[in-house]
C-alpha cells in the first residue's frame, strides 16, 4: 500500500511523506494561519490583550493535534472551506449594511 495515495491535499503538497519534518512544519504553519483566520472572520470579538493572547495559545496548541490528524484527514481543506464561506458572508454583511445606509 502506498502511503502517498492516502494523504490529504496539503499534506501531499508539502511531500510529508518524502520531507516529514520540513512538511509537517509547513502544514503546522499552514492550520495556524488558517485557525486564526477563520477564528477572527467568524468569532473573535473585542478582548484585552491577556486573553487575547490565552486564546491564540490555546488556538497554537490546539493546531498541533490538527495537524497530527491533518497528514490523512481533510482537515485544512475544511478551513480553507471555512474561511471562504466567512469572507463571503462577510463581504455581503458589509454590502448589505452600506445599501441600507445609502437608502436612509
Amino acid at each position: 500500500m502506498d502511503i502517498s495515495q492516502r494523504l490529504s491535499f496539503f499534506a501531499a503538497l508539502y511531500k510529508v511523506d518524502e520531507q516529514p519534518d520540513l512538511g509537517m512544519w509547513m502544514l503546522y504553519l499552514t492550520m495556524i494561519a488558517l485557525c486564526v483566520i477563520v477564528y477572527k472572520l467568524g468569532f473573535a470579538k473585542k478582548l484585552p490583550l491577556g486573553k487575547s493572547l490565552v486564546i491564540y495559545l490555546f488556538l497554537i496548541l490546539g493546531c498541533t493535534v490538527l495537524t497530527f490528524l491533518g497528514v490523512f484527514l481533510p482537515i485544512a481543506e475544511g478551513l480553507v472551506v471555512a474561511a471562504l464561506i466567512l469572507i463571503i458572508y462577510k463581504v455581503r454583511l458589509n454590502q448589505q449594511k452600506k445599501h441600507e445606509l445609502n437608502a436612509k
